[in-house]
Formats: C-alpha cells, structure tokens, sequence
C-alpha cells in the first residue's frame, strides 16, 4: 500500500513519525513524507522520499513579530505554585485554548495553499493511508477527499482529543466550533462533508505510555515509541564511562529551531543548580542558547549529541523540557528525569505536564517546576533527590520494561494494514 506521512514544521514531530514510516517501508509499503518547504532538508535527511508543500513558512520571523511568548494569564493557577495541573485549561478555558490553537495553526503552520497543494498531491500519487501529526489538518482533510484511510500519530497527551471532549455539549448547543469553521469549507469545496474524523482521524497512533492519558471514545493504536535523532556524528567521550554520575540538561530542539526567546530556563539559573554538584554535566546548548554565560568547572557543553548514543552510557539523570525526544530516550534507557515546563502559551498542557506529574507519581523523576518560576536551589534540590536515592533508577528501569512490552513499529505494521483496508474507500 501507498503511505503518506504528514508533518509539522518541527525537526522533533517529523523524528516521532520516522521509526513507523521506516518500519512500513521495509515491510515493503510506499512511503512519502510531506511537510513544509523549511523542513525539505531535515526530511531528506531521514533516507525517506519528501514532497514539500505549501509556501516556505520562515517561523523564525514569523514568531519573532508575535506576541512575547510568556503569558502569566495563561495559566494563574501554575504561576502562583510554579507547577501546573493537567485538567487546566490556558486562559482557564477549553473554548479560549481550542480558539487559540485553531488560530495559531491556520496561520503559522498551515494556511490555505498548504491544504490545496497536499490534496493536488494525493490525488496524483492516491495513497491508501495518510498519518498526520495531531496538528497536521491538511494530512486529514487530504485524505478524506481521495478517501483514504487516514489517521493521527501522536507525541505526547492528545491535548486536541482533550479540548474537543471538554467542548462536546457546548458545541451540540450552538457554540461555534473554530476548527470546524475552519476546515468544513475547505472541504465542501472539494465535494467532502465534514465529521470529527477531520479533526482527529479515523484512529490515533500513540506512542506514549497508558499512564499518559487517554481520551474516550478516541480509538488508540498503542505503540512503543524508538527515538530518532537524525543524523549526526557521535564523540568518542561519549562511550568513555564517566568518573563521577553524569548529568544531561537540555532545552530541546524545536524552539532553538524557531529561534523562540523567553521560554526556556534561564542558562544561568540551570549553571548555578548544577555549579558545584558532584556529577558531570553534559548541556547541549548552542552559542545562541549560552550567550556568553559562564560555564562551572564540571559542566562540559556541547551544540548536539545525539541522546541516543550519550543516555545509554552510564547517564543517572536528564533536566529537560518534557520534550518527546528526550522523554522517549531516556524511558528506553531507564534515565531518571527532571522535567521544567515551558510556559510557552498552552504547550506544557501537549506533554510536559503529564510527563512530570506521571513520572514524579511512579517514583522516576521529579516535577521541578515551570520554566517561570524555577529557581537554582529547586533544580539543584530535584537533582540531588534523584542522584542520592537508588529508588529513582529502580524505577526508571521498571518503566523501562513496561515501555519495552508496548508493540514495536515493526509489530504495528500489520494493525495498520487491517485497518486501512477497513476504512479505505471508493477514491475519486
């Protein structure tokens, strides 16, 4: 069968997709990437055929124009203890975070041409499934119109899934639904009704663990997920076994890629926790992210590592952002974590939170707090609770197996081929 993946403008979305895309490739299946033009190269990068689509969308600009990225409005609850709740909503409600969502998307990732050029694409190659990032409407829209079978991946909580389950009985009552005022005409034009599996497919392949969260009535296809780095060369120190425990913080890799200011953690409130700790640290910040800060003695610095090589050897503990990347990599490799929130609008409520409070509940990381209020001695306290009790590494590797029991790309491959033979209909 004919597989067409669909991705947003981040590196770290199209790397949550490329295990599964691999994974049907070699059992013999077509495959196409599509994304935005900005991201041609990163896809060329991965071994699989791309198209690009849509007009370059330059989000470095686009978001430096914006409104400043931290909004103490967004979540009073989180600023007033410095970490945030998962029921919550940005702005206090679901319609105002749903409206903002729809907003944001429709015009920094995907604006109308995007929608018609992907569509003019399927109906020339007619693919038989089509998988979307959760914020990848053309990819569903696309789909619907040469009726292929279509469905989600996600990174992390299905936070979508979340907000329209919250919104089911105000829209029933008339309030205006912005994501159905959004893609239904889009698809009338095209002769296709409307129905939520626009939004969210006809399924939803979740690579997270089931502690994460799920949304009824959402059909969810579980899947373990394999960390992609892309490529990169990895340093010889990194297989030297450390003299001291080796410590990983990391801001991620998506906002440095959208040049986003003001939503990490300070460099030098994440300098001074670890200043002094007898651990060696490991930051992968580049110059732009340092900025001239002064760096202590045990902390060596370096622009990119790839996780996947560094977490295995010997790593006691990772500081990041609740990324998906580094959460995934340093399950598998049963590294404790302390997760620090953006508090970027809503994005800590698509993973972050969950990943903290869930991991902090099993006993296997610590939920420091969000970037805003994180100070010094609360990282340095959250580091030393995981470096000084064992139960945080036996917990990780408890995790770690249950993560390992989760169906396996490979192993998903032949669900996906029953259910696209399900739900595949009558192409135009």
């Amino acid at each position: 069968m004919r597989v067409l993946f669909v991705t947003n403008p981040f590196r770290a979305h199209l790397y949550v997709q490329v295990p599964l895309a691999w994974a049907l490739r070699t059992a013999g299946h077509e495959v196409v990437v599509a994304g935005p033009p900005d991201l041609a190269d990163a896809i060329a990068r991965t071994g699989l055929p791309g198209i690009a689509v849509g007009d370059p969308l330059n989000l470095e600009a686009m978001l430096a124009a914006g409104p400043p990225p931290d909004d103490p409005t967004c979540d009073p609850r989180g600023t007033s203890t410095g970490r945030s709740v998962q029921e919550d909503y940005c702005w206090g409600d679901a319609l105002t975070e749903i409206q903002d969502l729809t907003g944001g998307v429709r015009q920094v990732f995907f604006p109308e041409r995007t929608f018609e050029d992907l569509i003019g694409f399927a109906r020339q190659w007619r693919p038989d499934l089509v998988i979307s990032d959760p914020t990848a409407f053309p990819g569903t829209v696309a789909a619907k119109v040469v009726g292929a079978a279509h469905a989600r991946m996600t990174l992390n909580v299905d936070r979508t899934a979340q907000l329209r389950a919250a919104l089911r009985e105000r829209f029933a009552a008339g309030t205006p639904d912005p994501m159905r005022d959004w893609l239904e005409p889009i698809l009338a034009r095209h002769g296709v009704e409307f129905d939520e599996s626009a939004v969210l497919g006809q399924w939803t392949v979740n690579p997270v663990p089931g502690w994460i969260g799920q949304t009824p009535g959402v059909h969810y296809l579980p899947m373990r997920a394999v960390p992609f780095n892309g490529p990169a060369s990895t340093p010889r120190w990194v297989y030297e076994p450390p003299t001291r425990p080796r410590v990983v913080i990391t801001q991620g890799i998506s906002h440095r890629d959208a040049s986003v200011s003001g939503v990490s953690s300070a460099v030098r409130n994440l300098f001074e926790a670890v200043e002094g700790l007898d651990a060696e640290v490991v930051a992968t910040l580049d110059a732009k992210q340092l900025d001239g800060a002064t760096v202590p003695d045990n902390v060596r610095t370096v622009d990119f590592v790839p996780f996947t090589s560094l977490l295995p050897g010997g790593c006691a503990a990772i500081v990041h952002e609740g990324g998906v990347g580094s959460f995934a990599t340093a399950l598998e490799n049963a590294v404790p974590q302390v997760i620090v929130p953006n508090d970027f609008r809503s994005e800590k409520w698509w993973g972050p939170v969950a990943i903290g409070t869930g991991l902090e509940a099993r006993g296997a990381g610590v939920y420091a707090a969000n970037s805003s209020t994180l100070t010094p001695a609360v990282l340095h306290d959250g580091l030393k609770r995981i470096l000084d009790d064992p139960s945080y590494a036996a917990n990780a590797a408890r995790l770690r197996s249950e993560v390992r029991a989760m169906p396996s790309p490979n192993e998903l491959v032949p669900a996906l081929e029953r259910l696209t033979a399900e739900h595949r209909t009558a192409r135009p």
